[in-house]
């Protein structure tokens, strides 16, 4: 590369404001840009010499304070001699006038570019010849070296705080101002005038009756000094001197042109009215656009204006339109309601102190004056605020009328907002209508006791119930009583083990005690808990008759009608209330009761569908999780409930869903925890209330290795799942994780399970998983206590069963969604049966997650295992609590098994870290993973080979 020697150097301003500069060598050839940035800034260490400074295809792309460097002080080197054109020349001339200027600090505020809302500088003497592009190379200079955080720009942000007034720009500025006026205004100039003009308001003495308008002026240095000007028409500027100091005298010219600036703002003032002075008597109506409007301008304008003291309070007012409920409900034991029922109210409107009736406000609007003395207070009232008000009562009437379910949404989420707290938007002619709830003392008790329960009175027990009810057991029937009187679904969402179970069976005695139990109640539940409800109302409320409508042989059509004839309850499953819609339909039940109620999560499934259809005097979920992954499973369970209440899917995910699970937004949550509260009773077991005296439950895990077969089935099938990534659409990919998650969790099970191999290939020794299942098994059965191994996989309960069987620790129960109601029921009936021999009874029982999760009673166990994780921990908190609840006698040890170094140990480390939602609203489930990046996938997927067994030991 040879040396340049002579570079002819050529400069452009863009339309941006920064510079393009070229060069050519000594035979025209052009410059290469890094090449010429390091001739021209050689010495340079700000831009490190060069290297830090953008460059294009042609040159080199500089800042304006880059500019200004290289145009007013260049380093040039001393072996090349540099010959810039006219263009590169004049901007140098102009970098050096610019220059000058800030270092001698004889710059100003450039007003015109104030005025176009943008902070612009211009030099206060400028040179002859200075161009137009100068000014805003200073601007531009100026704006990048304010906007720093050095000393400079630390100044700057001192010298706004103290002078405000810098920060108005554009349309904000008044159109009245002059360049000294604002000059003044900003404090760059100081105003030696020692008074300024002043406007002021004064009130009529009714609404009918003139305002005043007086001019004074007020001293600089006092301003508790005011001086009234008197009218006079010999003066030119309207107003007598008389008893103005003296020194002020000679400013009367500033008063003159204060006056004739206050003649262009105010609208009253005309052209054919001119003469000296203003116009002191203002209507009603010429008093209320001064105060909205006019003294503004007027402020803006550098007039101060001094308005009656309420007028700051009125015009902060919110207008409200006040409802207060007549409707006579809450009297009486049993009057009903209902979320639907239609209120009564007693319209008013509030405009702060003063409240109005519907016709008052229709006589005053009529007057069309726009401010009012009612009642000693002065209010303001506009056709806009009259439109608004008829808007709302028409929304509020006829078809659109307001129901119980609105004023309780009302009442449960109104934001608590000061009087003052008005937003800017607010300060106009406009004003937003609240509406506002009054409601009567009657309501007011009913929402009390919904959000305190603990205000509910307790009901006895009923005769009837064969056992003796808990305190909080009692609470919760009489807490399911209390809402049907009102005709409010009621979701019970107590511990698992609580008993929820029992506080249903004692509200149907109840219905059935109070002569309320005319027609059968429905109650909805798994296939799998049909005998356990079977057993728990034989056992404790013997009286009830209870029709079974389940199975091949099950009444349909007409029949279904005469089978349940007399009967207190009819119990069918979640998949029959779809297959059987016609038969369930046919008639309103007492109450529908959904046991297990997440099983309607979805809300778009067809069995959720046909529940919510079916028609009932009352509804009750009962749950212990009423969250499993997502906030619209809530939604679900509660339009069941209460339909409608939490509007529509649509609405509830675009205002509540989608931010809480996006942002775990805590106000939101408040909300969403507000409105489900009254309908919602939840208690744990660690509740001091609760007094359950259970045994201690023990947690811990079980870390097992891989063997060398599984560590190398799980390096290929990770890669293979990154490899068919590449080229997929998200869905594919969605789908692609899944599959290889659950595939990858099979294989930490055991590697047959992941190949699909044929039974007899299922050797404890390819799984040291298993392996350890086997120990822990034994130690157990040498205790001479039982077990429940818990796995999501069919063919995973399958082999244990099998191996168990094999190994002498049979007879081995399995239960999953294909078991047959009576072998369910005859395999919990044995392993829950004290008096028979181990041999019959059994002491493991396999269960799938999915069928064995929920609604079983097996206290007869206390070690639980989880041999495979399902990462959600409520659902395996619900599993754990078939043996821990009450009933149980021992301390229970739950086993949760983790194969290390693979994505179980990963995210079981994630889940002990992450902090959700599900003690709150919300809970977690696997489908997060399939939104991680790439590279989070393979970090979260990555084996460990820290822990693989190679087989080497």
């Amino acid at each position: 590369m040879s040396t340049v020697t002579t570079l002819s150097l050529a400069a452009k301003l863009l339309a941006d404001g920064r510079f393009l500069i070229t060069g050519a060598g000594p035979h025209e050839e052009a410059i290469d840009p890094e090449r010429l940035a390091s001739i021209l800034f050689a010495w340079d260490e700000r831009t490190f010499y060069g290297t830090f400074l953008e460059k294009t295809e042609t040159g080199l792309l500089l800042s304006p304070s880059e500019a200004l460097s290289l145009f007013a002080a260049p380093l040039w080197l001393e072996h090349v001699t540099y010959q810039p054109d006219s263009v590169f020349s004049g901007y140098r001339d102009t970098a050096l006038a610019i220059r000058e200027a800030l270092a001698s600090g004889k710059i100003a505020p450039d007003f015109s570019q104030w005025k176009e809302g943008r902070y612009g500088w211009k030099l206060a003497q400028s040179p002859d010849g200075f161009p137009p592009y100068g000014n805003r190379w200073l601007s531009l200079v100026l704006e990048e070296a304010l906007s720093s955080k050095d000393e400079l720009g630390m100044a700057w942000d001192q010298l706004l705080t103290q002078y405000p007034a810098l920060l108005v720009t554009g349309s904000d500025l008044s159109p009245h101002l002059e360049e000294r006026e604002w000059l003044q205004t900003i404090g760059w100039l100081p105003d030696l005038t020692p008074f300024r003009t002043c406007l002021r308001l004064v009130e009529a003495e009714d609404s009918f009756g003139d305002w005043l308008l007086t001019v004074y002026l007020q001293d600089r240095d006092v301003p508790d000094r005011l001086f009234l000007l008197e009218p006079d028409a010999s003066s030119p500027h309207g107003f007598s001197p008389v008893g103005l100091p003296a020194d002020w005298l000679e400013h009367g010219e500033r008063l003159a042109h204060d006056i004739r600036k206050c003649r262009e703002i105010l609208p009253w003032e005309t052209p054919e009215s001119t003469g000296p002075g203003l116009v002191s008597r203002l209507s009603n109506e010429q008093a209320w656009t001064f105060l909205t409007t006019s003294s503004l301008l007027l402020v803006q304008a550098g007039i101060h204006v001094f308005l009656p003291a309420w007028w700051e309070q009125v015009r902060r007012v919110r207008p409200k339109l006040k409802a207060k409920v007549t409707s006579s409900v809450g009297y009486g034991r049993h009057s009903y309601l209902g979320l639907s029922q239609v209120m009564d109210f007693e319209w008013k409107l509030a405009l702060g102190p003063v409240e109005l009736s519907e016709e008052e406000f229709e006589q005053l609007i009529r007057q069309k004056q726009r401010l009012l003395k009612i009642r000693g207070h002065w209010v303001q009232l506009t056709p806009d605020l009259f439109q608004q008000l008829q808007e709302t009562l028409k929304k509020s009437k006829g078809k659109s009328a307001l129901t119980f379910r609105d004023v309780m949404k009302m009442h449960l989420t109104a934001p608590a907002v000061a009087e003052e707290a008005i937003e800017e938007e607010d300060e106009r002619e406009s004003y937003p209508l609240s509406l506002e709830v009054e409601l009567n003392q009657h309501l007011l008790q009913l929402l009390h006791q919904l959000q305190e329960t603990k205000h509910i009175p307790i009901l006895d027990q009923p005769a009837s119930f064969c056992g003796t009810l808990r305190k909080y057991q009692l609470e919760g029937s009489s807490w399911l009583l209390f809402l049907r009187r009102f005709g409010l679904g009621a979701c019970l969402a107590d511990d698992m083990g609580l008993g929820k179970t029992v506080q249903f069976i004692t509200y149907l005695l109840y219905l059935r005690e109070y002569g309320q139990a005319d027609i059968p109640s429905l109650l909805i539940c798994p296939t799998s808990v049909i005998g356990n409800w079977q057993k728990e109302l034989e056992r404790f409320a013997p009286s009830l008759k209870v029709f079974i409508h389940y199975g091949n042989h099950r009444p349909k059509k007409d029949a279904f009608l005469a089978a349940i004839e007399g009967a207190d309850l009819v119990i069918t499953s979640y998949a029959l209330s779809h297959l059987d819609e016609s038969e369930l339909s046919s008639l309103t039940w007492n109450a529908i009761c959904l046991d297990e109620a997440q099983n309607i999560k979805n809300a778009y499934t067809k069995q959720a569908s046909a529940v919510r259809d079916l028609q009932a005097r009352h509804r009750i979920a009962l749950t212990g999780t009423p969250i499993e992954n997502r906030l619209s499973e809530l939604w679900s369970i509660f339009d069941f409930l209460n339909p409608g209440y939490l509007g529509s899917l649509g609405d509830f995910a675009r205002r509540y869903v989608q931010p809480i699970e996006r942002d775990q937004d805590p106000v939101l949550i408040g909300q969403v925890q507000r409105l489900i509260q009254p309908f919602l009773l939840r208690r744990v077991k660690t509740d001091p209330h609760i007094q359950l005296d259970l045994p201690e439950k023990n947690e811990g895990k079980e870390y097992v290795p891989l063997t060398a077969e599984q560590g190398a089935l799980y390096e290929t099938a990770i890669q293979d799942m990154f490899a068919r990534m590449e080229n997929t659409s998200p869905m594919e990919r969605r789908g692609l994780i899944l599959t290889t998650l659950s595939r990858l969790k099979q294989l930490c099970d055991h590697p047959a399970l992941f190949l699909g191999e044929p039974a007899g290939r299922d050797e404890p020794s390819r799984s040291h998983k298993l392996e350890r299942l086997l120990e822990l098994v034994e130690d157990i059965r040498q205790k001479g206590e039982r077990c429940l191994i818990f796995t999501q996989y069919i063919e995973m309960g399958n082999m244990l069963q099998r191996i168990l069987n094999r190994e002498g620790f049979g007879p081995v129960f399995f239960l999953n969604g294909s078991t047959k109601k009576e072998a369910r029921d005859e395999m919990i009936a044995r392993f829950q049966d004290e008096s028979l021999p181990d041999s019959q009874r059994g002491t493991i029982f396999i269960l799938s997650l999915r069928a064995g999760g929920t609604g079983l009673n097996l206290t007869q166990a206390n070690h639980v295992i989880h041999f495979d994780r399902w990462w959600n921990p409520a659902v395996e908190n619900q599993a754990t609590d078939r043996a821990h609840r009450i009933g149980q006698q021992r301390n229970v040890q739950v086993y949760k098994f983790i194969s290390l170094g693979t994505i179980e140990e990963r995210i079981d480390e994630m889940m002990e870290r992450k902090q959700t939602l599900s003690q709150q609203i919300v809970g977690s489930g696997e489908s997060w993973i399939t939104e991680l990046s790439t590279s989070e996938l393979r970090e979260l997927f990555a084996l460990r080979h820290d822990w693989l067994d190679t087989g080497a030991g």
